[in-house]
């Protein structure tokens, strides 16, 4: 018969393990329950200078050196949702380079997974900052960012943000596009936009990776070099006249 002892701790265990099933079904944000209320543009241009026609048939081609080359990235609350409603509890957006699904084939370290705690696609931190609601003041101007006013090209909803980003020399060669996640208080996902379409088959950008010895590497491998050979000569030379009868 099991003590008492045994029997509170069994049920302590019990109660701490549904506390951590709940916690974890609670904490739990599916990509698929998010609504796409965010309209992205990756392009060189700023926003105001773009064109988009029906969907899909603007692209961003090329292939884009990893530390070199800039990415301007724009983005607004998409026309069709009420601007103040639909975005009321966004706090936070980020902003992030994701891999395109033909970079992802056999490559389980970028794998797509709905569960966002557990999904692979976007690793790249691009941005992160204050959500600015589209109409709470009629500019902002700072680093890397310029607001347009609002009322420009035809009511608040389409005043663009944007940023100018270079792209990290820790980027691979790959395929890939941006997405951008809005955030509530919490710091709770709870929608997204990507300049793609949802399966991510149309505008979509390379980037080839830095490949090779870097030139400071060269430099840094030719001092040890050159130490070790001093060093050697330096060993010889002592142990030689070590070596010498008094």
């Amino acid at each position: 018969m099991a003590s008492r002892s045994e029997i509170v701790l069994a049920s302590l265990l019990l109660f701490l393990s549904c506390l951590a099933e709940t916690s974890d079904a609670n904490g739990v944000v599916l990509f698929s329950s998010l609504p796409n209320t965010l309209e992205m543009i990756v392009s060189p241009h700023k926003p105001e200078q773009v064109m988009k026609p029906a969907e899909g048939s603007w692209t961003f081609g090329g292939t884009l050196k990893a530390g070199e080359d800039k990415l301007s990235i724009s983005w607004r609350l998409n026309q069709s949702f009420s601007a103040g409603t639909t975005d009321s509890g966004y706090k936070t957006i980020k902003v992030k380079l994701c891999y395109a699904p033909v970079s992802q084939v056999d490559r389980g370290w970028r794998k797509t997974v709905d569960n966002l705690a557990k999904d692979k696609t976007c690793q790249f931190k691009i941005e992160t900052r204050p959500y600015k609601h589209v109409c709470d003041s009629f500019y902002t101007q700072c680093t890397h960012r310029l607001v347009l006013p609002c009322g420009l090209e035809g009511g608040s909803a389409s005043k663009w943000k944007y940023i100018d980003w270079t792209i990290k020399r820790d980027v691979p060669s790959a395929s890939y596009f941006v997405r951008a996640y809005a955030y509530d208080g919490a710091g709770v996902a709870v929608a997204y936009g990507q300049s793609t379409g949802p399966k991510k088959n149309y505008n979509i950008f390379e980037v080839q990776g830095i490949t090779g010895r870097h030139k400071t590497l060269d430099v840094v491998s030719i001092c040890f070099s050159a130490f070790s050979v001093l060093s050697l000569v330096g060993f010889f030379v002592v142990e030689k006249t070590r070596a010498k009868p008094t």
